[in-house]
């Protein structure tokens, strides 16, 4: 069941990407800085709309979108520029693929850019929603052609994509057959009436009764 702790660990890294610790190093603003939108091309949502879709605070949505606008000008992320950013966190490996699967997570809008309230939307459920809430939208990540279950082909390409980009930091070295046995694991446990596919009701009672799963749900809490 190590896929689900995997991506866990490297969400998370995909998160600092934007958090303000990283951009409060260069000094650019403080967490009192007001939400100004007005020197993007895309203006979010307001304050008070944000607020009630997400479960942040007004300090920390703007200091969520301070972080946001200093890595994108423009207010929004397309996929190149996610790729791009995400690369600079994964440099002996390649990140693109696994990438392409989680800027499709965020892209909720489905018109091949991540805005501001995409992405505010989305780390709302993984850093304060409840378990169902993020095993959810753990299972949406998997469920790449999203109709409502998860097959061995797409575990396995994502677990190929995570290999690909985590597989040269491990030791001993990763054997080429390690995703297709993890994601044999995979579904030995989560495929309940053995029919190849793995719904989102067997997905989170598995997840839910896993203790290790349980934990790297809690990876994220008090992040900010």
């Amino acid at each position: 069941m190590a896929f689900v702790p995997q991506t866990a660990g490297v969400l998370f890294k995909t998160i600092r990407i934007l958090l303000p610790g990283r951009i409060h190093k260069r000094g650019r603003y403080s967490i009192e800085d007001e939400f100004e939108p007005s020197t993007v091309c895309h203006r979010p949502e307001g304050l008070e709309q944000l607020q009630g879709q997400t479960k942040f605070t007004k300090k920390e949505l703007q200091v969520l979108y301070r972080g946001f606008k200093t890595e994108c000008p423009s207010g929004v992320v397309n996929e190149e520029t996610f790729k791009q950013i995400y690369s600079q966190f994964f440099p002996q490996g390649d990140s693109s693929m696994y990438a392409h699967f989680l800027f499709n997570a965020f892209d909720t809008d489905h018109n091949g850019s991540v805005s501001f309230e995409n992405f505010v939307t989305g780390l709302s459920v993984i850093l304060r929603g409840s378990v169902d809430d993020k095993l959810n939208w753990a299972f949406n990540l998997y469920d790449l052609n999203k109709d409502g279950c998860i097959t061995r082909e797409e575990m396995l390409d994502i677990m190929k994509s995570i290999y690909d980009m985590m597989g040269k930091y491990t030791y001993p070295t990763v054997r080429e057959e390690s995703p297709q046995e993890h994601v044999e694991t995979f579904f030995q446990k989560m495929d309940k009436n053995r029919d190849g596919v793995v719904t989102i009701e067997e997905f989170i009672e598995t997840c839910q009764k896993d203790e290790n799963i349980m934990k790297s749900m809690q990876l994220f809490e008090n992040v900010i």
